[in-house]
Order: C-alpha cells, then structure tokens, then sequence
C-alpha cells in the first residue's frame, strides 16, 4: 500500500494547504488542508501549468527539467514540485505569504518527498 502521508508538511511556517497531483490526469492523489481552496481545482489547474512549462521547455531545447514553478501572489505562494522519483507526480503547496519562508520551503519540500513511498 502505498504511503502519501502529506501531513508532515503541515509543519512547513505558513502552510495552508497541499495536495500530490498527477500530472497526466490532474487527479489529487491526497490532499491537506486547503483553507478555503478548492485543492482538486487547484490540482488539475497546476496539472496544466506543468504540461504547458514542459511543451515550452521542449520547444526551446532547454534539455533540462523543472526543479518547481512558483507563483507568487501578493498574500500567498504556490510551489509545484515535480516528483525527481516519479515526474508524472508533483507536490503542490499553498503558504501564507506573511509568515513563510520561501527559501526554506522549497528545502523542506525537496525533503519531504524522500519520505514518499509508493510501493
């Protein structure tokens, strides 16, 4: 069975909500928190965001891959994560602008997928 356990993230300073997405369906496979957001909305929205950065980054020949995409907004930051384990997946997380610390949540995030079993 597999472990999609994000509530560990649920530490992370200005943490609202979260969600581990598949990318090809943009199907939350779990989900926490979300205060007030719609988190399946959320998930397929961000599914298209990391399609449509993968076709430009194809198109440019960036021969690379994207670590996250962040979106800023002026009370909130939104981080997607693709999975390094399984890039079908991403970790999508919303924090309180006011009270995180961006640097050290895009660390914490990298972390935490080590903690993901999917067997």
């Amino acid at each position: 069975m597999a472990k999609l356990d994000l509530s560990p993230l649920s530490s992370m300073d200005g943490f609202i909500g979260a969600a581990l997405v598949d990318s090809d369906s943009g199907m939350a496979l779990a989900k926490l928190g979300g205060g007030g957001i719609d988190l399946d909305l959320a998930a397929s929205g961000n599914a298209e965001v990391v399609k449509s950065k993968r076709r430009v980054a194809t198109a440019l020949k960036l021969n690379d891959t994207i670590e996250d995409i962040l979106i800023s907004l002026e009370r909130q930051y939104h981080l997607v994560r693709p999975l390094e384990r399984n890039p079908a997946l991403f970790l999508y997380v919303v924090l309180d602008r006011a009270k995180s610390n961006l640097a050290l949540s895009r660390h914490e995030l990298k972390n935490f997928e080590k903690s993901l079993d999917f067997a």
